[in-house]
């Protein structure tokens, strides 16, 4: 389980074939090591587990499921990538409940800058953006964010200056596809509600828009 408050981003060294998936060597910025391995990293919000350890450098094996549905299998040597450590008991809950089990990728469709800060709308699958609401959550390339609005195969978010800084999005082109989980509590409340008939309260919590 995971935050999607980016810790830092990290290095891509090596993303080779292997067998039906990928070897993904990824240098680390984190100040202390990896204590064992088997442990979890989001990586651009994946899931993915520690193979291997070489001093700051780790190894995940990354499968063929999760090269069809995220954006890890278009990584190369060089590329800067979003990483945070799986939470421990205690430590603080300061974005929403990611998963680390991305639902599909969307892209990004336009970017305006207003001041420091920038608006950005993302095209995705309806599929995905029906268990979004205004003011809910969701989790852009491991990046817990917050929806301004929510369109049919579309959404918005504001990044301040900060998320600009220390995440991949601040670089991130138009056109270039992105990681996105939705939030879970969203989707149990929506397939809650279609199984008890009520889509008609769905629309009402969306505030009615079917833009």
């Amino acid at each position: 389980m995971f935050t999607g408050l980016v810790e830092g981003m990290g290095e891509v060294l090596e993303a080779r074939a292997e067998g039906p998936g990928q070897s993904l060597r990824v240098r680390l910025p984190f100040a202390e090591p990896v204590a064992v391995l088997g442990a979890s990293i989001a990586v651009n919000g994946v899931c993915l587990t520690v193979v291997e350890i070489d001093g700051p450098c780790v190894r995940f094996q990354v499968g063929p499921e999760t090269l069809a549905l995220t954006n890890l299998g278009r990584l190369k040597p060089g590329d800067r990538v979003n990483l945070e450590r799986s939470l421990r008991l205690g430590d603080p809950m300061g974005g929403h409940w990611v998963q680390g089990h991305v639902d599909g990728t969307g892209a990004i469709a336009s970017r305006s800058v207003e001041n420091e800060w920038e608006m950005i709308w993302f095209d995705c699958p309806v599929s995905l953006s029906q268990d979004m609401i205004k003011k809910g959550s969701v989790a852009v390339d491991g990046v817990s964010l917050t929806l301004v609005d929510v369109r049919p195969g579309g959404f918005q978010v504001m990044l301040i200056p900060h998320t600009l800084a220390v995440t991949t999005l601040g670089t991130r082109a138009t056109g270039e596809p992105v990681n996105i989980e939705v939030d879970i509590l969203a989707r149990h409340v929506r397939n809650a509600l279609v199984n008890m008939g009520l889509e008609g309260a769905l629309e009402s919590l969306r505030g009615g828009k079917t833009k």
